[in-house]
């Protein structure tokens, strides 16, 4: 297999990471720069149309794309250690929790940095700067919602790791390029669970 991935960007990274959680090894890699518009040539979007990295290519020829479809094909070849559910219960809860990160704090965070950060003009031209701060509004609130929950529970889908603390700290870390740190923001609990994701090999890119 060959992995089609870029630096730096949070849904490669959260790939990369899962990758280095369950010990997978032996993938080749091909990195695109995006900033100079790699991922819109004819020869990635022969790969995936929508022009969108990472892209898994299997060693049938076939393009999968999508990270969490990545990682779900990766999790059925690779099931231990197990990172998205051992029955169709906790399956369920953590797809669920993984969803709720990525769709309220990952894609506010994504958005707002996009939006925002001079760097990523190239990405994002016109940058909208009414729409950022909106998605910063949003980034905040998503990020009081889910100190609330970890007041609750010790990770992001109940009492252990999963894809959906991976999901939420490449958020987090992609919030850094507009300085937003959740010790700052006095969100303790995201803050603690922040500081003990950081200490896995995993976060360590």
């Amino acid at each position: 297999m060959k992995l089609h991935t870029s630096l730096r960007a949070p849904n490669p990274r959260r790939v990369d990471m899962f990758l280095i959680e369950k010990g997978i090894t032996g993938i080749e890699r091909e990195v695109y720069d995006l900033n100079a518009g790699e991922h819109r040539s004819a020869k990635f979007t022969a790969m995936n149309p929508v022009a969108r990295v990472p892209v898994l290519e299997l060693d049938d020829g076939r393009f999968l794309a999508e990270s969490r479809a990545i990682c779900s094909y990766l999790e059925s070849l690779y099931p231990e250690p197990n990172l998205m559910g051992v029955d169709a219960d906790e399956r369920a809860f953590i797809e669920m929790a993984d969803r709720q990160v990525e769709l309220t704090l990952l894609a506010a965070v994504a958005n707002h940095v996009r939006h925002t950060h001079p760097g990523l003009l190239p990405l994002e031209n016109p940058q909208f700067p009414d729409y950022a701060a909106e998605q910063g509004r949003r980034m905040v609130a998503a990020a009081a919602l889910f100190d609330q929950l970890l007041s609750r529970r010790r990770w992001m889908a109940g009492d252990r790791f999963t894809i959906a603390d991976i999901t939420a700290f490449c958020g987090l870390e992609f919030a850094r390029l507009v300085k937003f740190r959740p010790a700052d923001a006095g969100l303790k609990h995201l803050a603690d669970w922040r500081e003990r994701v950081a200490e896995r090999p995993s976060a360590k890119l």
